[in-house]
């Protein structure tokens, strides 16, 4: 049996959405569901989970799986299992992928020893895989590519979720000059996958799950971002289902913004 690779599971995923998201994207009927956490959930997310985690099982039949589109009780019972695993999210940006807004991805994460240590983000629209593997960088469609800082805070731009914080929070970072400007693109991957690719230069989002940051956070670190929860300690100091995010372009960046989030 082969060792997984960053090519092999690009390969996968690239497949999945040329084959599976970009005809369903093109399609003017999505019917979509409400889930239980208030998020959407369409045929597309279940057909692609289906598929990938078929072919992942196929070539690596003893890792096991944890997808978004499983059912809790699986997906706890993934995570206290102690095993390495695939951590897939089929379609993130599942909202703008139904609203016919070109900013989705595929994102997959091998977690072994509770860290991430291969990852891949895949955008079908602008057909871009981004791509790490533990201790051998980051890299976009095979060239490598590293965060870009900036000197302070009020020059940088990035991706904010407001809806997720505190009002406090809400009210610190909408402080006037504090940074240069502030998006938010409904895709926790394409935001990691960018941060990593000097687009932007941090993210702050009050609660991601673990398959919106676990391939992305191992991209963005092999790139020389900082990562941490509010309170300032390692997403991956051990395994848990959903995280608060803090990633810098910097570590500098990271002590500036730090003081805002941490209250």
């Amino acid at each position: 049996m082969s060792k997984p690779t960053s090519s092999a599971i690009a390969a996968i995923l690239e497949t999945a959405g040329r084959e599976i998201l970009v005809p369903a994207f093109l399609q003017r009927d999505k019917a979509s569901s409400d889930k239980s956490d208030g998020s959407i959930v369409t045929e597309t997310d279940l057909a692609c989970q289906q598929h990938i985690r078929s072919q992942l099982a196929k070539a690596w039949p003893d890792i096991d799986f944890l997808g978004e589109e499983m059912s809790k009780e699986e997906q706890v019972s993934c995570l206290h299992s102690g095993g390495r695993f695939w951590c897939l999210d089929p379609l993130d940006g599942t909202t703008n992928f139904v609203a016919s807004f070109p900013a989705f991805a595929l994102s997959l994460a091998l977690i072994e020893e509770a860290r991430p240590t291969l990852a891949c983000i895949v955008d079908p629209v602008r057909k871009e895989t981004f791509s790490a593997a533990h201790g051998q960088g980051a890299f976009l469609n095979g060239a490598a590519i590293r965060a870009k800082s900036v000197d302070s805070l009020n020059e940088a731009v990035g991706f904010v979720d407001f809806k997720r914080l505190d009002a406090n929070r809400r009210g610190l970072l909408a402080t006037p000059g504090l940074y240069r400007s502030q998006r938010n693109i409904g895709t926790c991957a394409l935001e990691w996958a960018w941060l990593a690719a000097g687009r932007s230069q941090f993210i702050v989002h009050g609660g991601e799950k673990i398959w919106d940051y676990a391939a992305g956070s191992l991209i963005a670190a092999e790139a020389g971002c900082t990562l941490t929860d509010f309170s300032g300690k390692p997403l991956f100091s051990k395994l848990k289902p959903a995280s608060s995010i803090l990633a810098t372009a910097s570590e500098n960046l990271h002590k500036s913004l730090l003081h805002f989030v941490s209250i």
